[in-house]
């Protein structure tokens, strides 16, 4: 019998919350791993954007309440490991400051399993900086204390020597996991000293553009704290850095701050939106509603290989959609190989944002229709070109209807087409729906028809209902507003160029106005 070599686990943090701030190294591992088990508070945009072969095993834990106990989680890991699986254990933060990193390796090392601590970007120094709030200051801290305000289950009293703590000066103290026993440890430092003006500061979900940050005297803060419904995750920062917060503020200033912003497009298309939306200040909820994978239509692609390329002028390649331009180039270049003979083919694309897809490939559009619909792109074409003869490749997905072809066949066209992928509805990683209605969005973009279908088929009406109740919808353009419009939901803001680009210029001129 042939035994199976162990694979090792990374235990790398993923930092705080904003999905940029993980290390490089770990960005890679994970893209690497064929397994990643997860945390709640991973940032969801770094497991939607995992290949679709990686496993995903989510062991979210929250104040008071575990999915998955940590001994499951150990075996958990020693089981994929032994299975010869190389494993990525992400954690949120860092591996080893409050996260559990030191048991988890000491319990891998116990079972002969090969391990690598990836450290992460700590909460306590992201999120007061994010906030305004540097941990040390040459005249107000030389020195920063990290303490975790949570009583493990087994203690009755917290082992951080609060006494002492209270009579410390001149430094800062970050206290992790400690809104519901803040109270209590803000009675003790004021009975052993510590001054009840120093300034204080609570950072809720600090790093998110959604961060809240109050700021006050040490004995008010708890007052706040309740009035405000300052939930987890939080931390507290105690010391004379927190005056340093006003004058060094930073986030405040983008557009589109705080504003949760739900993307149903493709994950692997979705990148560099969700990128340019948070440089607007938005909190990028990942939620692809529909997914895409390459399709091989091996006649169509016989069928291309034989076109007559001595009149270049009558052969055209058609695209309306980005994804179709996409898997087209990935499937010529493995089958044919030699971008020369696209040379051969004058090109249409649907409208702008498909024409804008086409150059990320060098390639340019001859043809424009003045809207973008398919059926627009069809019927200016025949009205205005001599098709008769032509031979057209018709590049499409599995859901597109064949109204290009019928309308280009009825001049004489002879249209090929070339089904080059699969759209279907995508399965929510464990813990996204869960996070998704504990901190619902403000505004949910539909990049497509297809996209408003598959949020019905991932959620019920109940649930979209809850979604939508105090939910902007966005669209595209025309088409999909109209399918968002007959499953009952009003469209909001709608996108004058029928792009990525122009539904967040939309959204700009939108919201404008709250800032």
């Amino acid at each position: 019998m042939k035994t199976v070599n162990k694979g090792i686990v990374y235990l790398i943090g993923a930092g705080p919350g904003d999905p940029e701030l993980i290390t490089v190294r770990g960005k890679q591992l994970l893209q690497r791993c064929e397994a990643v088990i997860y945390d709640n508070l991973v940032p969801r945009e770094l497991i939607i954007t995992l290949p679709s072969r990686t496993g995903k095993y989510y062991v979210g834990k929250k104040a008071g309440k575990h999915t998955m106990p940590q001994k499951s989680i150990n075996e958990l890991m020693v089981k994929l490991a032994g299975e010869g699986k190389d494993v990525a254990r992400l954690k949120g933060g860092d591996p080893y400051i409050f996260g559990r990193g030191g048991e988890e390796a000491l319990y891998l090392n116990e079972h002969d399993i090969e391990f690598e601590i990836v450290p992460g970007v700590t909460a306590g120094v992201a999120g007061p900086a994010y906030a305004g709030i540097p941990s040390t200051d040459r005249a107000k801290a030389s020195y920063v204390v990290f303490a975790t305000g949570h009583k493990a289950k087994e203690k009755d009293t917290t082992s951080v020597p609060w006494d002492w703590l209270a009579k410390s000066k001149n430094g800062t103290i970050v206290i992790y996991m400690g809104v519901s026993e803040f109270v209590g440890i803000v009675k003790t430092l004021i009975e052993n000293g510590m001054s009840p003006d120093t300034p204080a500061a609570v950072i809720e979900r600090g790093t998110f553009p959604s961060q809240r940050v109050i700021k006050s005297s040490l004995e008010k803060l708890p007052k706040r704290i309740e009035d405000a419904n300052i939930r987890p995750p939080a931390l507290f920062v105690i010391g004379d850095v927190v005056n340093l917060q006003e004058r060094l503020t930073w986030l405040e200033n983008r557009p589109l701050l705080g504003k949760r912003v739900m993307v149903c497009r493709p994950a692997d298309q979705a990148q560099a939106m969700y990128q340019n939306l948070r440089l607007l200040g938005a909190e990028v909820l990942p939620y692809p509603t529909i997914a895409t994978e390459t399709q091989i239509d091996d006649d169509a692609w016989e069928a291309f290989s034989k076109i007559d390329t001595q009149s270049p002028a009558d052969n055209w390649l058609v695209f309306t959609s980005e994804n179709g331009i996409r898997y087209f180039i990935e499937q010529f270049v493995s089958l044919i190989g030699d971008i020369r003979y696209l040379g051969n083919f004058k090109i249409a694309a649907v409208g702008f944002g498909t024409a804008r897809a086409l150059k990320k490939y060098s390639l340019k559009a001859d043809f424009i229709p003045t809207k973008a619909t398919t059926g627009f792109l069809a019927r200016e074409m025949v009205e205005s070109i001599n098709l008769e003869g032509a031979t057209v490749v018709r590049v499409r997905g599995n859901l597109a209807d064949d109204g290009v072809e019928n309308i280009l066949s009825e001049v004489k066209a002879n249209v090929i087409p070339m089904l080059t992928y699969r759209t279907f509805c995508p399965r929510w990683p464990d813990g996204f729906k869960e996070n998704l209605f504990e901190y619902p969005p403000d505004v949910v973009i539909f990049t497509s028809g297809s996209s408003v279908d598959g949020l019905f088929e991932i959620l019920n009406q109940t649930e979209i209902d809850i979604l939508m109740a105090k939910s902007i919808a966005v669209s595209i353009g025309p088409m999909t507003s109209k399918i968002i419009e007959s499953r009952d939901i009003t469209v909001a803001v709608e996108a004058t160029e029928h792009s990525v680009p122009g539904i967040i210029d939309e959204l700009l001129d939108h919201f404008k106005g709250d800032k």
